[in-house]
């Protein structure tokens, strides 16, 4: 007969040999995920995206990390603008990075007042990318109005976005955001898509965000990575 003790001795041994592989994945990935750029396809480059979440910033050493592109939180709502708005535009463009400005959407504010604080905000003869909008729950007001009053409130704030800049805005949209409003299949716009370290399914993306842990020279902490397609962006054609 076989020994039981062995049975049991072979199966802690199975079960521990498991667990430290379970483990060893996950830290691991911890490690890797930080460190995560993708392979670019012709023309496509890293940027980043900011807001005083991530405090102050070398932006000599973003530049020297291989970042060429930046987008930069303006505005919020009808009133609040980004405590650090002002010196990261400012920085990074003598860094020489091309900038580009984000507004995060509110569902407590109409669209006229939200555009009119993101473009008086702006230095918009500045600006070398065109301008985005954030679309996401989290950190977002309570209101949950009807999604023909958001897609209607957003329509105002995009026609009068896109009137003062000559540019289509970017939409990023959250997917559960999206899956109550519908924003996609509403707007014809480019998307900046979030799709953690792999590529979007979806090819019709100007702007991917594939991590938000990247560890970049001169940023304290992890902060979103993105890679922008060839035909967007600065003297591309955007529409």
């Amino acid at each position: 007969m076989r020994n039981p003790r062995r049975r049991r001795a072979f199966a802690a041994v199975g079960v521990l040999v498991v667990v430290l592989a379970v483990a060893g994945t996950f830290v691991g990935r911890r490690l890797w995920k930080p460190h995560y750029r993708p392979s670019l396809a012709s023309g496509e480059r890293y940027g980043i995206d900011v807001s005083h979440y991530q405090g102050v910033i070398d932006w000599q050493a973003v530049a020297a990390d291989g970042i060429t592109f930046a987008y930069i939180k303006a505005t919020e709502a009808g009133s609040t603008v980004d405590e650090t708005f002002a010196s990261n535009w400012s920085l990074a463009r003598s860094a020489g990075i091309e900038v580009g400005a984000y507004h995060f959407f509110t569902l407590c504010r109409d669209g006229t007042d939200q555009a009119a604080n993101f473009l008086r905000t702006v230095p918009l003869t500045e600006a070398s990318l065109p301008p985005a909008v954030d679309l996401e729950f989290p950190n977002n007001c309570s209101d949950r109005p009807a999604p023909a009053t958001v897609q209607h409130e957003l329509r105002v704030f995009l026609d009068e976005v896109e009137d003062a800049t000559g540019q289509p805005v970017l939409l990023y949209v959250e997917d559960a955001f999206d899956d109550v409003y519908g924003i996609r299949s509403a707007f014809d716009g480019r998307t900046w898509q979030r799709s953690l370290f792999e590529r979007p399914a979806d090819e019709r993306w100007a702007v991917w965000q594939c991590s938000d842990v990247a560890d970049v020279d001169g940023v304290h902490d992890g902060v979103d990575l993105n890679v922008m397609q060839p035909d967007f962006g600065s003297g591309a054609e955007t529409g």
